[in-house]
């Protein structure tokens, strides 16, 4: 009965295991590669102040401090109602009462997204988007083209803060390099107002923001396709450029389709504030496999999926010891980030009371350093965990 199954080695399945195990549960951990990835910090991936080894931590380092079980094989078909689930080796794991969903999401497929690169997608990516701006800054001149998608099947799924991120993040690069004029830096989207989830205030300071920094943009307009030399929108109008990040909104992840869990519109586990999913008794959805319960600025973010990773760790150990108590994630609903200009940062909250935007010159950029070191440290237990980090 203390045995868990944990599947996906993300932000949620990780720390799940982490604090499942401190439950003293038999717990292992299912991942398609063999590092967590701290996705936050590959923003400085395409400017060469970090690389891919930086922000990745192995998982069997994690496992060995933490004493979970650790298989790498992707979940190729998950059946919910017989807690079975069948790897890409062809393994298959059952007799576990316990299941923990923490497969993330799948990106929104748009016509052409192979001439894009994304700071959110394989990490791979975000190594080659240092290459090719490298290559236009040997050329000392280009177009460059950053933005990010929506979904209106799930508005929680959008990605927007690593977009504006890596945008303010080249702008600061190129003008180290000496070479900001002889770019065209362009910011899109095809929401009239991306970044509305921040609140009003920080709409008008992020305006601001692209009038001092001589970022265009192009918003309001649904995208269409993207070709190799640029993106093409409904209006019929063509954003040339040489280089394009693209973050594409999330969707659920495939393995679910089949799994016979309850699916949102956009293909998320349903489940209730506890994580819970009805009618499917031991097993839990958390992360970006859950579809997020909340008010319309809600946001899939790590700290709420790490939220939802010890509320069900306190939540499976009570219902093994038949107590009758749980944790919610619905108070910890919140948009919280240090959001990174490469030269600073700005500290961006959001609840129901309203959102906030504080400029944080110099400092936030390296408070944000810290906390990817803070992330690195604290998982592999080389330091104490903060409370409620």
């Amino acid at each position: 009965m203390r045995r868990v199954l944990v599947l996906g080695g993300g932000f949620a399945g990780v720390e799940a295991a982490i604090y499942l195990r401190k439950q003293d549960l038999d717990v292992t951990l299912v991942s398609d590669r063999d590092y967590f990835y701290i996705y936050p910090t590959s923003i400085w991936i395409p400017t060469g102040e970090a690389t891919q080894e930086d922000v990745s931590v192995p998982l069997d380092k994690l496992a060995m401090k933490h004493g979970f079980q650790l298989i790498i094989d992707p979940v190729q078909k998950l059946e919910a109602e017989a807690k079975k689930v069948i790897l890409e080796s062809g393994r298959i794991l059952e007799g576990y009462p316990y299941i923990v969903v923490a497969l993330g999401q799948d990106k929104m497929q748009l016509k052409g997204l192979e001439h894009t690169l994304s700071i959110c997608g394989k990490p791979e990516e975000a190594t080659e988007l240092y290459e090719r701006l490298d290559t236009l800054i040997q050329k000392k001149k280009g177009k460059i083209a950053i933005g990010f998608g929506g979904n209106p099947k799930d508005t929680s799924a959008v990605r927007g803060g690593p977009a504006f991120e890596v945008l303010f993040n080249v702008h600061t690069y190129l003008k180290k390099k000496g070479v900001r004029e002889n770019f065209e830096l362009t910011f899109f989207a095809p929401m009239a107002k991306p970044g509305q989830k921040m609140g009003e205030k920080a709409l008008v300071m992020m305006d601001k923001m692209f009038k001092m920094t001589h970022i265009q943009k192009k918003i309001g307009t649904k995208i269409t396709h993207f070709e190799e030399d640029g993106i093409y929108f409904e209006d019929e109008t063509k954003l040339e450029s040489d280089l394009i990040m693209f973050i594409s909104a999330g969707t659920g992840h495939h393995i679910l389709k089949e799994s016979g869990l309850p699916l949102s519109d956009a293909g998320y586990v349903v489940t209730n504030a506890y994580n819970e999913i009805e009618g499917f008794d031991g097993v839990y959805a958390i992360g970006d496999s859950a579809s997020l319960m909340g008010p319309e600025w809600r946001a899939k973010q790590g700290h709420v999926a790490e939220v939802m990773a010890k509320n069900v760790a306190y939540n499976i150990m009570n219902s093994i010891q038949n107590i009758d108590s749980k944790r919610s994630y619905m108070e910890h609903l919140n948009i919280l980030c240090v959001m990174d200009t490469g030269n600073g940062a700005a500290f961006v909250y959001r609840s129901d009371k309203g959102g906030k935007m504080i400029p944080m010159p110099i400092v936030g950029h390296w408070m944000k350093k810290m906390w990817g070191w803070y992330c690195r440290y604290s998982k592999l237990g080389k330091i104490p965990r903060l409370p409620g980090m």
